[in-house]
This record gives structure tokens, C-alpha cells and sequence, in this order.
């Protein structure tokens, strides 16, 4: 048998490199670690958390508003980062402090609106408002009627189907659809379905998917999920969960503020290409099988045009 023969020497200096080496890279380590521990500064709750609401027509005769039921809510908070309004189990992120909503329930009603301060490392503070609003409108029995015949859909096959301009504009000023020009994206087989008791029904057809804006998708429905924004900072063909479906589908209304009929979702409800927005002035509907739409992206302080269909 051979025999080895070991040269206690040099064990000796590669046990003591050794610890050296682990040492270092251990103080290294503790090093990153407390550096990571102190780069999110101090951690403080929001202070001095304050809402408030303003509805629509408000004044002296009417207390309660002007019987469109729309109401703004206003937060503000000293260290906050960013802001959530909840109402009726309903999350809105808001970065400025501000929502809308409009309440559609006919008659003086009371609703709580819960707002949610957030600041470093998720600390949060709350509070919450309550206000009685009056709500008069009730919507034509022909509109209600052409909503809930069929199954609507975007009109693909028309030029004009979708287009974008400046909020103020009649029409889509900067660019309008050709027909299908959105072939590749997640739209056009998504399905809407109003019913006659006001819950509404989302499909976003065989692909699972939405085409619409980065920042309200990602924000709304979480993260990229793997999409890279192609674009105009757009994601075409972003995946959605059933989960998500259940999120859009959810009950909708017709108001009238300033007169303008309006279709409105709960929830993150919606039609078309996804901004975030789920209010849609009603254009025209003369056509008992076409609406058209138009809603508002405040990102980016535009407007978009929807012309919709139940053509089989």
C-alpha cells in the first residue's frame, strides 16, 4: 500500500488562509446587510390624516347636492407617499389624494368613504368621512333597453372603432382606427354583457388577455406579468386570471352629470382599450346596434372615443 505523506505546514497555512478568506467575506456580508437595513431612512407613519368630500351642486338650498350623485373625495396627510380610497369593499389608488364616484342609488342615501395614508415601509394610517347624497336621475327606458339586448363588443370592423385626442375635442383628433387594425392584440374578442338588474359581465375571450395602457394595468391588475410595454407604453396582449375577470365584472349604471349621459362600472369595470377609467360619456346611440363612447386617461391627459356593437 502506497503511503501519503502530508506536510502539516502546509495544512496549517491553508486552514489559516481559509479563515482569513471566510472572515472577510462574512464582514462583507454583515457589511451589506446593515447598509440595506439603513437605506429606506426612518420608518414613520402618516400624520394628520384629513378627508373631505365635495358633492356635485352642493350649496345652501341643496345640501345634498344636485341629485347627479356625484361626489370628490380629498385626502391629505403629512409623511405619506401615496393614498387608497375603499368604499363598499372597493380599492382606488390615488398618488394625488383624489376620487370620484358617482352613487347611483335613486333617492338621499348615506355612504362612508375609508381613506388609507401610506408611507415608508407600508406604514399607514386612516380615517374615514360619511355623507348623505341625493340622487334624482333615472335613465331613459330606451337606452337601458338597447344596453341589455345581446352581447356588445368593440366594432372592429369600422374605421373609427377607437381613437385618441384632447380632452376637449368632438372627435379623435391625433389618431383613429382602420378596421382591425389592433388584430394582434388582446381586444376584440373581449365580450360585454349588461343585464337588466345592473350587474354587468366580463369576458376577455379565448386569449385571457387585455391591451391597454402600462401604468393603470400594472397598477390595477399587478405588475407585468411578464409583458414588455411595445409603443406608447402599451402592453396588447396582457394575461389576466379568472380572478381578474371577477374584478372587472361587477354592476353598472347610467348617470347624467352636466347632462351627459354616462355609463359607469364598478370596480375596475370597463370597455375597450384599459386606462384605468371607468366612466364613458355616451356619445351617440341613435343606432339601436351601436353606441358610441368616450372616456378620459388622466395620466396622460387625453381622451379616448369607443364605438361599440351587439352584432353577432
Amino acid at each position: 500500500m502506497k503511503k501519503i505523506k502530508l506536510n502539516f505546514k502546509n495544512v496549517f497555512n491553508f486552514l489559516i488562509a481559509s479563515i482569513l478568506v471566510f472572515g472577510f467575506v462574512g464582514c462583507e456580508i454583515d457589511s451589506f446587510a446593515e447598509d440595506d437595513q439603513h437605506s429606506f431612512g426612518d420608518i414613520t407613519a402618516p400624520t394628520n390624516i384629513q378627508i373631505t368630500a365635495a358633492i356635485s351642486g352642493q350649496d345652501g338650498d341643496n345640501p345634498n347636492g344636485d341629485g347627479s350623485g356625484d361626489v370628490t373625495f380629498s385626502g391629505s396627510a403629512d409623511n405619506a407617499i401615496t393614498y387608497k380610497f375603499v368604499y363598499n369593499g372597493e380599492e382606488t389608488m390615488s398618488s394625488e389624494g383624489t376620487v370620484s364616484y358617482t352613487f347611483p342609488k335613486l333617492g338621499l342615501n348615506t355612504y362612508t368613504v375609508t381613506l388609507i395614508a401610506i408611507g415608508t415601509g407600508g406604514t399607514t394610517s386612516s380615517t374615514a368621512v360619511t355623507v348623505e347624497v341625493l340622487v334624482t336621475y333615472t335613465p331613459p327606458a330606451e337606452l337601458v333597453a338597447q344596453l341589455t339586448t345581446g352581447v356588445w363588443r368593440v366594432a372592429a370592423e369600422e374605421g373609427g372603432h377607437m381613437g385618441v385626442g384632447p380632452n376637449e375635442a368632438a372627435n379623435s383628433d391625433w389618431w383613429t382606427a382602420d378596421p382591425f387594425t389592433k388584430a394582434s392584440s388582446g381586444l376584440y374578442d373581449d365580450r360585454y354583457t349588461f343585464h337588466a338588474d345592473g350587474t354587468f359581465t366580463f369576458s376577455a375571450g379565448a386569449d385571457n388577455e387585455l391591451f391597454g395602457k402600462v401604468i393603470p394595468l400594472e397598477r390595477d391588475f399587478g405588475g407585468d406579468r411578464g409583458q414588455v410595454s411595445v409603443a406608447n407604453n402599451e402592453h396588447e396582449n396582457y394575461p389576466v386570471t379568472q380572478d381578474d375577470v371577477d374584478k372587472i365584472s361587477g354592476t353598472w349604471y347610467i348617470s347624467a352629470p352636466g347632462g351627459v349621459e354616462t355609463l359607469n362600472f364598478t370596480g375596475l369595470g370597463h370597455v375597450g382599450f384599459y386606462i384605468g377609467s371607468h366612466s364613458f360619456e355616451i356619445l351617440d346611440r341613435s343606432n339601436s346596434q351601436e353606441i358610441r363612447l368616450k372616456n378620459y386617461f388622466t395620466e396622460e391627459n387625453n381622451a379616448w372615443w369607443w364605438k361599440i356593437t351587439n352584432k353577432d
